[in-house]
């Protein structure tokens, strides 16, 4: 068979080390530590990548010093107690032929929490706030200076007795080093301030001393971000400065490029840009650093097709390419991709729901798409049944799909009813809003694995008990979803009352100023604002919580709300609906009680949640046939839930 990805699978020298192709997963955090040290979750995690066939593996940041600890559940390489873990994870890794690089870390003033519940002494180059969580730093003294330089070569010298094959100095996304070069956030007057030859003495020395510690056999790899993206983070032209005048000193072997800074909101949301991000908008920054280095180039940013990651690598942009949730997505993209079966990737599509969301909510990270991520323990092998059985499942949204997939994989006879004439649910409808057509990908995924599985679909086909009995199932899965909740609503006159569905199914709205009430403070009532913006309606976006999109993924938020509000909607927090007449909308604050009152209105948008449909469940039950429920028909939620809970249910059958 003729490899359609030459490039993406020819090796790539970095350093010393080898790496049987050019598939990077990034470090990134999976809150999988527990007291800073290596899990048999971490171990399972990562071996499933390898596994997969990704060429090298960067592990999440290690905390260089007790003072790098930014969350409670970083995982940590400030003394030799880490060892036996960080060799269990090596050795993993190894056996599956993939290369395991460590990043070293310190975060400076980035500090997310002191996992006590108190604010933390955070140190940095100079004592200078920052925007995103509010830090104020202590200027280090020069003695901690130079401390710290010692912790990082003792850290990277640990990976070596660990039996890494390299490591990897975290300068990118403002943490310490890059507030060291930063001119705006580095305002010492002694030997680490003042010129650049100064303000890069302190990453000089980090990258010197790792390079003794490891010695010849191990590569040394330096992680910068080209362009902080923020208003007094650093530029691309110095980035790309501070690389030039270290070319050729030999202190790395490889460059690893993003974007942005964990410093400022907006700068954060290139850590791990969303869906309304293109894929691979960083490579011209990559281009540029070739440019300036001598050493080979790999990039982050949105890279989740092999198609793509060829394209850059053979235009000579990169040499290679970092495809992180690409791989949280899909664990085996890159065995599928060198062997042909391109169709049966899993596309990550960018929602950040369950990966970096997770993360910020302090829980391991998995995928909306494929909840074995991070519960490889539990469900990475996926287990033939004793008995095939036959089972219905009725509905075929995301979570009816799962449990179809996952059941047949198993070896059970199972049939899918649909009542409409597309699979997908709400996905259909999501995929509607501005910015969020990629979401439409989870469809075409679940509907490949139930092809693959042997999954008979019936669509045009709504489920009911005599339809049903009719096929003698073992066991029935009821994925029947939900729909639109309508809140009460004192109204008078003949005022236009719509729902989001009703909107995104495409009801005509007249001209005008609209008022949406987002129960939910999440994408549908933020997505459905910024499209009648859109469609040149005047928008007010009424919340009941303190700000929209206040419960989906900071990094989504952001950009939808950058999006509303350069498309002028009004957005009005702590309010919840309370009336309409013919052209007012009239609202309640939520704290206070008082009235609030949008005047010459032409409609009024409801997006207020939802309410299971369960019809069949009664009906079934009294038959005796065994019911399992799974998504929305159980308690409205999110997709994340649903396909969660159709592998659950898949697997129990």
């Amino acid at each position: 068979m003729t490899n359609s990805f030459p490039r993406l699978f020819s090796e790539i020298r970095l350093g010393p080390v080898t790496a049987r192709n050019r598939i990077v997963s990034s470090g990134h955090d999976t809150v999988m530590a527990v007291d800073g040290k290596v899990t048999d979750q971490l171990v399972a995690y990562q071996e499933a990548r390898a596994r997969g066939g990704v060429g090298l593996i960067v592990a999440q940041v290690a905390g260089i010093h007790q003072s790098a600890k930014y969350t409670g559940s970083v995982l940590m390489a400030d003394d030799d107690s880490c060892i036996p873990g960080l060799s269990r994870l090596a050795d993993a890794v190894h056996r599956h032929g993939a290369l395991l690089f460590q990043q070293l870390f310190h975060d400076g003033r980035e500090m997310m929490d002191s996992g006590e519940g108190m604010l933390p002494v955070a140190l940095s180059a100079s004592a200078v706030p920052n925007e995103r969580f509010h830090i104020m730093p202590r200027a280090m003294t020069a003695d901690q200076v130079r401390e710290m330089i010692g912790c990082y070569a003792n850290a990277a010298a640990r990976m070596r007795t660990a039996g890494h094959d390299g490591v990897e100095v975290v300068a990118s996304h403002g943490y310490l080093p890059a507030q060291f070069l930063n001119q705006r956030t580095n305002r010492r007057d002694d030997e680490y301030g003042g010129s650049l030859t100064n303000r890069m003495r302190f990453l000089r020395e980090v990258l010197a001393a790792v390079r003794h510690a490891v010695g010849a056999g191990l590569a040394v790899g330096l992680r910068m971000s080209i362009g902080e993206e923020a208003e007094d983070g650093m530029t691309q032209e110095e980035g790309l400065e501070v690389l030039a005048a270290m070319r050729g000193e030999g202190l790395f072997d490889y460059v690893s490029v993003v974007a942005g800074t964990s410093a400022t909101i907006a700068g954060s949301d290139h850590i791990v840009p969303p869906m309304t991000m293109v894929s691979g908008y960083t490579v011209p920054l990559a281009r540029r650093v070739k440019d300036a280095v001598d050493v080979p180039v790999m990039v982050a940013g949105r890279i989740n097709q092999p198609q793509d990651a060829e394209r850059y690598l053979s235009a000579g942009d990169v040499d290679a390419v970092v495809m992180t949730r690409a791989l949280i997505c899909d664990p085996e993209m890159p065995a599928k991709a060198n062997q042909g079966a391109v169709d049966d990737i899993r596309a990550c599509i960018g929602c950040n729901q369950s990966c970096i969301g997770h993360f910020h909510l302090g829980y391991p990270i998995s995928c909306i798409q494929h909840p074995e991520t991070g519960r490889e323990l539990t469900y990475g092998v996926r287990m033939r049944a004793t008995r095939s059985r036959r089972i219905v499942v009725v509905g075929g949204g995301p979570g009816g799909m799962k449990a179809a997939a996952v059941a047949a994989e198993r070896g059970h006879q199972v049939t899918l009813l649909e009542a409409a004439a597309q699979l997908g649910g709400q996905v259909l409808l999501a995929q509607q809003l501005p910015g969020r057509a990629e979401f439409g990908g989870a469809v075409s995924n679940l509907r490949r694995e139930m092809e693959r599985a042997g999954v008979e679909i019936r669509l045009r086909t709504p489920g009911s008990v005599d339809l049903i009995q009719s096929l003698q199932p073992d066991a029935v899965v009821l994925a029947t979803g939900a729909t639109p909740r309508r809140a009460s609503l004192e109204v008078l006159g003949e005022p236009v009352v719509l729902d989001a569905w009703e909107v995104l199914r495409g009801a005509e709205v007249a001209r005008g100023r609209v008022v949406v009430a987002d129960w939910r403070c999440d994408w549908i009532g933020l997505g459905v604002a910024i499209l009648m913006a859109e469609r040149g309606n005047s928008v007010t976006l009424a919340v009941s919580g303190y700000h929209a999109g206040q419960r989906i993924q900071q990094y989504v938020r952001d950009e939808m709300i950058k999006h509303a509000l350069r498309r002028d909607v009004e957005i009005i927090p702590l309010v919840r609906p309370y009336g309409a007449d013919t052209d007012t909308v009239y609202l309640q604050h939520v704290l206070t009680g008082e009235p609030v009152i949008v005047e010459a209105v032409s409609a009024l948008v409801m997006s207020q949640g939802h309410e299971s449909v369960n019809d069949l469940e009664q009906g079934l039950r009294s038959t005796g046939t065994a019911v399992h429920m799974v998504g929305d028909c159980l308690a409205p939620r999110t997709v994340e839930e649903a396909v969660f809970e159709g592998l659950k249910v898949g697997t129990a059958l």
